[in-house]
């Protein structure tokens, strides 16, 4: 298991695993009173947390489905990335997407985060690419 240094400066618990083979941790607003997001209105909601990634990870910020299909919340940059050189508070961007206003509280699960190994690539410079069956076809060309 990779261990990564926390700093929770939240009176929530660390972001955990909900069951055994979850892929993602919940995050929580770390607010000091509920927030109201109007149709279309997007903020960014602080978290309280502070990480410390390893060389070769990242974490995404992604959106909760529950609060994406129920009341049209979703994470704005989907996914956030989160570098392993960045020391600052994890900060979640939403954005309510639906007709109706929508409340965010004090300690409400706004996103999930995964921690994922990441490569790093090097540029090679050719003349022409190796050809495909799939060739330079783009969106849907493989089908519906």
């Amino acid at each position: 298991m990779l261990k990564v240094k926390i700093v929770n400066q939240s009176p929530y618990a660390a972001p955990f695993y909900a069951t055994p083979l979850s892929a993602g941790m919940d995050l929580k607003a770390h607010l000091e009173s509920p927030l109201t997001l109007a149709p279309l209105q997007r903020a960014l909601v602080p978290t309280g947390l502070f990480i410390a990634l390893p060389e070769g990870y990242e974490a995404q910020v992604r959106p909760r489905s529950g609060l994406a299909a129920k009341h049209g919340i979703t994470v704005l940059n989907t996914p956030g990335t989160i570098d392993a050189d960045y020391r600052g508070e994890i900060k979640v961007i939403l954005v309510n997407l639906s007709d109706t206003p929508f409340e965010i509280v004090p300690g409400e699960r706004i996103a999930q985060m995964v921690v994922a190994r990441h490569e790093r690539v090097e540029w090679e410079e050719v003349e022409v690419l190796d050809e495909t069956q799939r060739g330079q076809g783009g969106f849907g060309s493989t089908g519906r």
